[in-house]
């Protein structure tokens, strides 16, 4: 389709950073779509609305002069997460800032609006929709997104249970636009899987968490080097969703991650701790499986030019593999 080509026009390697609650901010963005990937930020992370035009206007104005200073590598086009549920009352004016800036790509999440996706596409944007399973896939395109964004088993924040393989297949079997591949996804080679899965694009969010301009603690930062997949723990007792976090803020909330009691999923609230005093994001960490690499707090261009190293370095292997086989 000739949208896929439009999405990944201008990538170093086929990546979309996730959007971060309260961690991603201009620099993170800027960083990512600079090395050639999509950076994303939730539109609620800039408090208050004013700030969110501040932020548009900048990162289009800063990416606008990148562009005419390297015409060689043009930086990637950048992407805003709405929140499309009832407990966002920002919405409606969220949108229409993006609509006004014309930002590239928008996420939409916990929800599909026809009326959203006429509004950005009045101006050419395009819509990736996330979703935990094939129902709401399919909703979502019925309802107008372009894409989808197939958040699966093992991805930080809110997540799905099923496996990255079943869900893509299951949505490849009706649908061939833009596929993004969220879970457990931190390298260059993990990309490369998620295509050969069936998928466009690799969706990023934990591993950068871990760079040097995301807007995180450096507690949180350092718990993600110093953890692994056996360190998450996947509830709905702090937003109503279930969700995968770092087990040992969870423990330094003063809660028993092996004894966690379940959330009432009516009553979902993205800011409080549920039925604790804990709060989701700020005091307990959101994380995905696959951080077993993530060692170091670096650069988010360090990190994409890592990514395309490993992303290159897997393509030729089995490039060399292909061609063995063909010559046996």
């Amino acid at each position: 389709m000739a949208l896929k080509g439009a999405l990944k026009k201008r990538l170093s390697v086929p990546v979309i950073g996730s959007p971060l609650f309260i961690i991603s901010g201009p620099e993170l963005v800027l960083a990512q779509c600079k090395a050639g990937i999509i950076g994303a930020f939730p539109s609620l992370n800039a408090r208050p609305i004013s700030m969110l035009d501040e932020w548009l206007s900048q990162i289009s104005e800063e990416l606008a002069a990148y562009d005419r200073a390297h015409p060689e590598t043009p930086s990637a086009p950048f992407a805003v997460n709405q929140i499309v549920h009832k407990s966002n009352d920002r919405m409606e004016q969220d949108l229409a800032l993006c609509v006004k800036h014309k930002v590239p790509v928008i996420i939409t999440s916990l929800g599909a609006r026809e009326d959203l996706n006429a509004a950005v596409h009045s101006y050419g944007g395009v819509v990736m929709h996330d979703v935990i399973n094939n129902k709401f896939a399919r909703k979502a395109i019925e309802k107008g997104a372009d894409g989808i964004i197939a958040v699966a088993a093992g991805a930080g924040g809110h997540a799905g249970v099923l496996s990255p393989f079943a869900l893509v297949e299951e949505i490849r079997e009706w649908f061939d636009g833009p596929l993004a591949l969220s879970g457990s996804i931190s390298t260059g080679r993990a990309v490369l899987a998620a295509q050969a899965a069936g998928a466009d694009f690799g969706y990023i969010g934990s591993a950068f968490i871990a760079t040097k301009e995301a807007r995180a603690p450096e507690s949180y930062k350092k718990m993600i080097t110093e953890s692994a997949g056996d360190d998450i723990v996947y509830t709905n007792l702090f937003t109503g969703v279930h969700g995968n976090y770092l087990r040992p803020s969870v423990v330094a909330a003063g809660l028993d991650p092996e004894n966690l009691p379940v959330s009432d999923s009516s009553k979902m609230n993205f800011g409080s701790g549920g039925n604790t005093k804990a709060k989701a994001w700020k005091d307990i960490w959101g994380c995905g499986q696959g951080i077993s690499g993530i060692k170091d707090v670096i650069g988010a261009g360090e990190m994409v030019a890592r990514l395309v190293r490993e992303y290159d370095e897997a393509l030729a292997k089995l490039t060399a593999v292909r061609k063995e086989r063909v010559a046996a």
